[in-house]
């Protein structure tokens, strides 16, 4: 069948660091595909853009996940060569990204969808994939969670209805280029567009990983310019891309630069580095963060699958510094959208000590809608963990509104019935319990 698609005194380390123009790398390429595939999709297709032929359906038996000796498997099937000191290399990792469809089809046995998103004006978004990442992902399994978020397949180039290319409307609340200005007291600061590995359905598809307008230091003076001079921004949050993939140096000026400013207070960075590139998680880097406290880190997981010995050493070390983790986890149809998956997954968190803090619905980016879930979806599993494990792994539920209406927390219905005296509510196990409301009619004089 067709597939329709947020004034204290801070201690400011006294350094005069200077950071280069022009560090991002250029955008990536995408060869063509065979001529022989060439033809065979021109042949399967109405046109490059958009409508396919139905498709044969195909049922892929259960695959068990990968475990870290298939991962040490592929390394020594694909990178023999490579000693564990240049696999441990942050940027060894990114320089050595796949990021072609030939390497591509050589890890993985690619099905047609996936073949075909190649050609057809090639991937709407870059594709990008850290070597240690691609060690995760089942090569057999079209459906396995890791490898839908990162490999591109046709259903990248239908349009649902509602989706845009910036649905947030970020570029209509940025008063300056690179800045978003969304919430009276915080602002989003994009330090660079490039990212270690590109998810599908990232929210800023339509400006990462392509060349285009990259972040150079006077922009970024600019925009810290404008956080000096808005004295009711008190909350910064470093984001991009992935901030984390700046070197050392350059991050740390950004951060320097803020918290000289008296009125900032927090410093948050926004990142999937510690889940697709560890590597990057160093001694080095640890102890440059430390010196800027109070700051925080939103770390972007996905799916159990993610966790390795690896991605533990990297959080236990950004914790031991006493930097507070908190995980952002996009909810995902067919990759994450299960009671299990998540409860486990939020679990995992909690050991590592990571707060599950945001579950996002999928925002409605250009592509989007064979990701996106009904919003009961995640009232459901909002539902299913509540009471049934630690308040503490309980992430709220928001919908960013498109046009730029922010966050917008949905939960449940546990409030049955409110008559002015008391409230009836609804428990996790489906009982209803009486709290007596106090109201000004009902209050009695305290007498002393």
């Amino acid at each position: 069948m067709n597939k329709q698609i947020r004034v204290q005194a801070y201690h400011i380390p006294q350094t005069n660091l200077l950071i280069e123009e022009g560090e991002d790398e250029p955008p990536s390429s995408h060869p063509l595909l065979n001529q022989q595939l060439q033809s065979f999709i021109l042949d399967s297709c109405h046109n490059k853009q958009n409508d396919c032929l139905p498709i044969p359906p195909i049922t892929y038996q259960p695959i068990v996940k990968p475990q870290q000796s298939n991962a040490r498997l592929f390394r020594r099937t694909f990178y023999p060569n490579t000693t564990t000191t240049e696999w441990n290399d942050w940027r060894w990792q990114i320089s050595n990204r796949i990021r072609s469809f030939e390497r591509l089809d050589r890890m993985l046995n690619l099905s047609f969808e996936e073949k075909g998103a190649f050609f057809v004006n090639g991937p709407r978004l870059p594709v990008g994939i850290t070597p240690y990442y691609m060690s995760l992902i089942n090569r057999d399994n079209p459906l396995d969670a890791l490898r839908r978020t990162v490999v591109p397949s046709m259903d990248e180039f239908k349009t649902g209805s509602g989706e845009s290319a910036d649905p947030l409307s970020e570029e209509g609340q940025s008063p300056i280029p690179g800045l978003v200005h969304r919430y009276p007291d915080r602002v989003l600061l994009l330090v660079t567009n490039f990212c270690s590995t590109y998810c599908r359905y990232c929210t800023r598809s339509r400006m990462v990983g392509n060349g285009h307008d990259l972040p150079s230091k006077s922009r970024i003076e600019k925009a810290i310019a404008y956080i000096r001079e808005t004295t009711a921004i008190r909350d910064v949050l470093i984001s991009g891309g992935d901030p984390l993939t700046l070197s050392d140096t350059r991050l740390e000026w950004i951060i320097q630069q803020l918290r000289q400013i008296p009125h900032i207070e927090i410093i948050r960075i926004g990142t999937k580095i510690p889940v697709v590139l560890p590597q990057r998680i160093t001694s080095k880097l640890v102890k440059m963060l430390r010196r800027y406290h109070p700051l925080f880190m939103s770390i972007h997981f996905t799916h159990p699958d993610e966790f390795t010995p690896e991605v533990t050493k990297a959080c236990n070390r950004l914790a031991d510094a006493g930097i507070p983790l908190g995980s952002q986890t996009v909810l995902l149809k067919d990759v994450n959208d299960q009671l299990s998956v998540l409860r486990s997954l939020m679990h995992n968190l909690m050991k590592v000590r990571v707060r599950p803090y945001y579950l996002y619905q999928c925002d409605p980016i250009l592509g989007s809608s064979h990701f996106r879930t009904p919003v009961s979806k995640g009232l459901e599993i909002i539902n299913g963990l509540r009471g049934f494990t630690s308040g503490y792994a309980v992430p709220t539920y928001v919908i960013d509104a498109p046009g730029g209406g922010g966050k917008i927390p949905l939960m449940p219905e546990y409030k049955v019935m409110h008559n002015g005296e008391e409230v009836i509510l609804r428990n996790y196990e489906g009982k209803l319990f009486q709290y007596p409301d106090m109201t000004c009619q009902n209050e009695k004089p305290i007498i002393v």
